[in-house]
């Protein structure tokens, strides 16, 4: 089966490398790479509903729109798509933002190529949400923080995430794989 992917990076040299570790699986296909959010709104906006990718890898800093904006915006206009941010960004308030804007995955972006891979399986035939480990474990801190600054935020969101999802998270923190978990 193959796979629908896009790119929203406005980095050439990181959009060069992503390409470079996508080429390595013929099972994704990339159906556009855009510079910013909004470049990436007007790609799906041209697109056919059975052309539209099913996976969007999303940087947060970009010109004109940044990813926690675009997702939010594209995330009400096209429900079925799904968006893991690819950043260097694992501060806390960009990794709630980007989930509260519908984010299904938050990866850095020097995660090897197999990582990558599998997150484009993993949300697409698992439902899962994947994370990279050091983002597993702030996120993990910041769902269980019940007396710091995260707590008004969490309340807005009492169902972003489940008690199988935080079990996952919890294995994920531990070093678990996939196939562990």
């Amino acid at each position: 089966m193959t796979f629908s992917i896009a790119l929203a990076e406005d980095n050439k040299v990181n959009q060069n490398t992503f390409l470079q570790k996508i080429n390595l699986y013929k099972n994704l296909k990339l159906i556009f790479s855009a510079e910013n959010g909004h470049e990436c709104l007007e790609h799906l906006k041209g697109l056919p509903p059975q052309k539209m990718p099913q996976v969007i890898f999303m940087d947060l800093e970009m010109p004109e729109m940044d990813g926690i904006q675009t997702i939010s915006i594209a995330k009400s206009l096209y429900p079925d798509v799904h968006f893991i941010v690819l950043t260097v960004f694992d501060d806390d308030e960009k990794i709630f933002e980007a989930i509260k804007a519908g984010a299904s995955g938050y990866l850095l972006k020097h995660e090897p190529a197999s990582v990558l891979h599998d997150a484009v399986i993993n949300v697409l035939e698992n439902g899962g949400s994947p994370m990279s480990p050091a983002i597993a474990r702030k996120t993990l801190k910041l769902l269980s923080n019940t007396n710091g600054p995260a707590k008004e935020q969490l309340n807005e969101l009492p169902d972003v995430i489940t008690s199988r999802e935080k079990e996952i998270l919890q294995y994920t923190v531990n070093g678990w794989d996939a196939k562990r978990i």
